[in-house]
């Protein structure tokens, strides 16, 4: 029987299935690119900035921020725009653009999620629906039914079961893949963020200040 076949076999759930299936292929290849286009050696990108920063050219360390994709390099572009800031403040700026770039990196993962949990259920429809399909040819044509007559409700059941396994299993595969190359990104933002705070705050003597008044014991 040709791949053809085996669809028109399957019925309209076998293609709903195979359809949700094409969704999240394509969701995952775009998520894919877009993480790996993001991934940098924030180390060596670090580096740079730091030492731009230490000639006070804030401008051409802003430019080389905007011109980097990833969220790491807009994670320190925050820590730079609030580098006057007391030190909560700076933190708090890093950890806010830190959420926006996780949220924008999980966009249309829910998609490739939705799939791998839908699959299952669209075949587990598809082989009941053959079952009764089967149920009604054997009430029909009792009591001298062929197999022929109820090998067209089992094969449906059967080809609609193995469909939305065959679209569940690569879809939660790549859906914990996806989120792999999430949380290194994310610790690779927590780092180069921790990294750019330390500095900008012992170059900032008003966040200096505010660390050493908050440590400071209270004289009687």
């Amino acid at each position: 029987m040709t791949p053809i076949g085996i669809l028109q076999q399957g019925g309209t759930v076998l293609w709903v299935t195979m359809l949700c299936g094409v969704v999240a292929l394509g969701v995952f290849i775009e998520r894919s690119l877009s993480l790996h286009r993001a991934r940098i050696r924030w180390e060596d990108f670090l580096n740079g900035i730091l030492n731009i920063m230490r000639r006070r050219n804030v401008a051409e360390a802003l430019a080389i921020c905007d011109e980097t994709p990833g969220p790491v390099a807009r994670v320190v572009r925050a820590a730079i725009l609030h580098r006057e800031d007391r030190k909560e403040q700076i933190e708090t700026a890093v950890r806010n653009e830190s959420l926006v770039e996780i949220s924008r990196m999980e966009r249309r993962l829910v998609v490739v999620a939705t799939v791998a949990q839908i699959a299952p259920l669209l075949g587990l429809l598809g082989t009941v629906l053959g079952m009764v399909d089967c149920l009604l040819t054997i009430q029909r044509e009792a009591p001298l039914v062929q197999v022929a007559d109820v090998s067209g409700g089992l094969m449906r059941a059967l080809i609609t079961t193995a469909g939305g396994l065959m679209v569940a299993i690569p879809c939660y595969a790549a859906f914990n893949l996806l989120l792999i190359k999430i949380d290194r990104l994310v610790l690779d933002m927590e780092q180069a963020g921790a990294e750019m705070v330390a500095f900008v705050t012992g170059a900032n003597p008003t966040a200096k200040e505010a660390t050493t008044n908050a440590v400071a014991p209270s004289s009687n």
